[in-house]
């Protein structure tokens, strides 16, 4: 059974970000949980929408044995999130699991990439969905973003992997068979062609982002004077 963990609007111009709290509250959980991966999901920037950098969202997916475990789960998350909590920030959570994501949830998540919505549409959505969601401080405009995240999340075709695997352990230029061993399923040039071997460059050398694609961890490279170098793509 898939649990979606989604939190949003964390942080601060100063602070650590949403992705980071993410990775830490998916090691927490991953004590009890196994841990599928977290992703990061961008939301719309306008001037309308208060927002640190960057407006994205944080999603850990989870996979358990079966029902039962969602309250503890939430908890576990808020508690995560109230130890950390930033003054200044607006947080939001929401966790869902994957059967009570919808058709209009999913439309929620895709207009939020390029629409403002309310606080209001959002809660009234997860009630219809009976979706638990709790803004935890500050304006709690993190509600949207959190409702949003799982729309997007349940598709498999949104964002980018922050940790799946091992690939957080591999930074600066990697062969591809390590990255492939580490969790990304495919690496992928942007026309189409697989990649099996070879050294794969970051250009900020750091750890690569694969991105989810019908639900695969999928790593995409441009290809430039025969050196590949890892693409990094919302």
């Amino acid at each position: 059974m898939t649990i979606l963990v989604c939190i949003d609007d964390t942080d601060n111009l100063k602070s650590r970000g949403t992705g980071r709290l993410a990775r830490a509250v998916a090691a927490e959980l991953s004590r009890k949980f196994p841990v599928h991966g977290v992703t990061r999901h961008q939301l719309y920037v306008h001037p309308d929408i208060p927002f640190t950098s960057h407006n994205s969202c944080a999603v850990i997916h989870l996979d358990v044995p079966g029902n039962g475990y969602m309250d503890d789960i939430f908890e576990i998350t808020k508690n995560e999130m109230l130890l950390d909590f930033i003054e200044g920030s607006d947080p939001g959570l929401a966790v869902a699991a994957l059967e009570q994501v919808s058709p209009s949830l999913i439309a929620f998540g895709k207009d939020a990439k390029n629409t403002v919505l309310t606080q209001g549409k959002a809660r009234t959505l997860a009630k219809n969905l009976n979706i638990r969601l709790e803004g935890l401080g500050g304006t709690e405009d993190g509600v949207i973003g959190a409702m949003a995240g799982l729309g997007l999340a349940s598709t498999s075709n949104d964002g980018r992997f922050l940790k799946i695997g091992r690939i957080r352990d591999l930074v600066g230029p990697q062969p591809a068979e390590n990255l492939i061993a580490a969790g990304i399923d495919e690496i992928l040039t942007l026309d189409g062609r697989p990649v099996k071997e070879g050294m794969i460059f970051n250009p900020e050398n750091k750890s690569v982002k694969p991105c989810p694609v019908n639900g695969k961890a999928i790593l995409f490279v441009e290809e430039e004077e025969g050196k590949l170098s890892a693409v990094k793509r919302d």
